[in-house]
C-alpha cells in the first residue's frame, strides 16, 4: 500500500518509519511485516547465513534500505552481500541475494514491481519464501521458479539452502 501524498527524498532519508517503508518515485510504500511466522522465518534465514558466514563469504542483513535508483529505495526482508561488507549505511550496489518473505496479504503480482526493481538494479538472485506453505521460489526475468526439490540454489553453486532446515526448529 502506498500513501497518496508525495514525500521528498530528503524527508524520506532523514525520517524513521516504523516499520520502515519503501520509497518509490516520491511515494511511501508500506511493507507487510510484524507477524510471528514472518519474523520467525526471517530470524532462521539470518541465523543460517550467520552460521555459514565465513564458509560462504557472505553476510546477511534484515530490512536494510537499498538504493535501486535516484528516486527508488527498497527494503528487502533480507539482503545478502559478499564479504567484506560494503562500508555504507544504505547499500547502493546490487546485493548478491535479495530475499522476500510472504505475508498473508502478499501475492506474486503485487510484489512483481519490487522483483523487477531488484532485477533491474542487477541483483542476480531473488528468492521468495512462504512461511504458510513452507515453499520457496527463485525469481528471474523469465518467471518464478519453485524449488520443487525443497532447495533454494544460486546459479553459481555457492549457496544451497534446504527450506525444511529453516522450519526444523519450529516443528
Amino acid at each position: 500500500m502506498s500513501t497518496a501524498a508525495l514525500v521528498s527524498l530528503q524527508e524520506y532519508l532523514t525520517t524513521t518509519y516504523h516499520p520502515d517503508c519503501d520509497y518509490v518515485d516520491g511515494r511511501l510504500e508500506e511493507r507487510n511485516v510484524g507477524r510471528k511466522d514472518h519474523s520467525s522465518l526471517q530470524g532462521e534465514i539470518l541465523y543460517w547465513f550467520y552460521s555459514f558466514r565465513q564458509e560462504l563469504g557472505l553476510a546477511a542483513f534484515p530490512a536494510l534500505r537499498i538504493k535501486i535508483g535516484a528516486r527508488r529505495f527498497r527494503i528487502p526482508d533480507i539482503c545478502v552481500v559478499p564479504l567484506p561488507e560494503p562500508d555504507e549505511q544504505i547499500f547502493t550496489q546490487p546485493p548478491y541475494i535479495c530475499i522476500e518473505i510472504l505475508s498473508p496479504e502478499d501475492t506474486f503480482p503485487r510484489l512483481q514491481e519490487r522483483f523487477d526493481d531488484y532485477l533491474a538494479m542487477g541483483v542476480r538472485n531473488v528468492w521468495v519464501l512462504d512461511p504458510a506453505s513452507r515453499r520457496g521460489w527463485r525469481v528471474a526475468r523469465e518467471g518464478h521458479f519453485e524449488a520443487l526439490d525443497g532447495v533454494l540454489r544460486i546459479g553459481d553453486g555457492r549457496v544451497e539452502m534446504r527450506i525444511s532446515d529453516l522450519f526444523a526448529l519450529n516443528d
